[in-house]
């Protein structure tokens, strides 16, 4: 699905996304969804400076503790971080794709992780003081850009560890969305996906009953 489809406006970024949670870069990856199922809505949540801002303040938690802290005091997103993580996004989810279709990495996807992942470069130096004390330096001066980083290095991470496998696209008809199939009965996205089916199956079994019957299904 592309990025320039279709989008809805909404307060911020993480309102009204449905699923929340999943590692990272997963998370970052279902900025983009479908609301209403086969025939619904394609909504994109990080278009704007604002909406990366609140996606990131939402997910502060998850990064260093150090990047959190400079967030936190930065200046607002630029429309070239939107860019950004965009592309960053779109990598993601063609790899995410390829490992749950059992197909090989697109090397340019391969390529923009890592490219972004060298953005998260770090060190410490020491203050003159007193007393002497450390602080942490990056090679990007920008936190956003940092930020960007360590989702790539949170993917580099998930998608060659021993979570990989473990990754699923909801198989629910017009779900875009992906997620770390958390205990074994889980094979849904969330509990919509997974009541859409049930609904769509019990009205296919009714169907298909009347059929049977001769008489009209519903």
């Amino acid at each position: 699905m592309g990025e320039s489809s279709k989008q809805e406006r909404h307060g911020t970024a993480v309102e009204g996304l449905p699923l929340s949670g999943e590692p990272l870069p997963l998370d970052l990856v279902n900025t983009t969804y479908i609301r209403g199922g086969l025939r619904g809505q394609f909504l994109d949540a990080l278009t704007t400076p604002a909406d990366l801002d609140a996606w990131l303040a939402a997910h502060r938690q998850e990064f260093s503790s150090a990047l959190a802290s400079a967030l936190a005091g930065a200046a607002p997103a630029r429309a070239a971080d939107v860019r950004a993580f965009v592309e960053l996004r779109q990598a993601l989810r063609g790899l995410a794709h390829a490992l749950t279709s059992q197909l090989a990495a697109d090397p340019g996807h391969v390529a923009v992780v890592n490219a972004a992942a060298r953005s998260a470069a770090r060190w410490r130096e020491l203050t003159p003081g007193p007393p002497v004390a450390s602080v942490p330096r990056w090679l990007e001066s920008d936190p956003h850009r940092v930020a960007l980083g360590e989702v790539a290095v949170a993917a580099v991470s998930l998608f060659s560890g021993d979570l990989a496998g473990r990754i699923r696209a909801c198989a629910a008809p017009g779900c875009i969305l992906y997620f770390v199939k958390s205990h074994a009965r889980r094979a849904w996205c969330t509990a919509g996906c997974g009541n859409r089916v049930r609904v769509a199956r019990h009205n296919r079994r009714a169907r298909e009953g009347g059929a049977a019957d001769g008489r009209p299904g519903p």
